[in-house]
């Protein structure tokens, strides 16, 4: 039994920013338990899935979206699940990275964890903003992570073969 759950909104489309929105590196997402968890599954508008390694399974932002909001509205009997998000795709043909800060903001109060409020002081260039959960934050910049990247504990940093869920829900 799943005892993780997601409160599921749509992004803010117009908070995601034009550098973003104008590359071919977007995905859908679904919620599928795997190993007796939930976690974030990319797809392609086709509903097939998305690889992090193939940008022929991505997508334009418009694309993303406009899929995502189909399936939110879909009728009960239809043959495919809705999405729960969009998503943006990290390649090394890009000039970004991703910096995601797990468990770190209270989603009643917004409060957030003196640590993280340390690596958000360093980055203050970047597109920043809330998970889909909530309680944490994801950070897109301008730059590169050696080998592609890192995890140190509740801090995740990529700049290729990963995806982030994007939210549009700013800090």
């Amino acid at each position: 039994m799943i005892k993780e759950t997601l409160e599921v909104m749509a992004p803010i489309a117009k908070n995601v920013p034009e550098e973003l929105t104008e590359r071919w590196q977007w995905v859908l997402w679904r919620l599928e338990e795997r190993d007796g968890k939930l976690t974030k599954v990319p797809y392609q508008p086709n509903h097939h899935r998305a690889s992090a390694s193939d940008l022929m399974t991505w997508s334009t932002f418009e694309g993303a979206l406009s899929v995502f909001e189909i399936s939110r509205n879909l009728d009960i009997e239809s043959r495919f699940e809705p999405f729960h998000g969009i998503g943006f795709m990290l390649s090394s043909a890009d000039p970004f990275c991703g910096i995601d800060l797990d468990k770190c903001r209270n989603s009643e109060t917004g409060d957030i964890a003196p640590w993280a409020l340390e690596i958000l002081d360093r980055v203050r260039d970047g597109y920043v903003e809330i998970s889909p959960s909530g309680t944490g934050i994801h950070v897109i910049i301008r730059g590169d992570v050696r080998g592609g990247g890192i995890r140190r504990g509740p801090v995740e940093m990529y700049s290729r073969g990963r995806y982030f869920t994007i939210t549009g829900r700013v800090l």
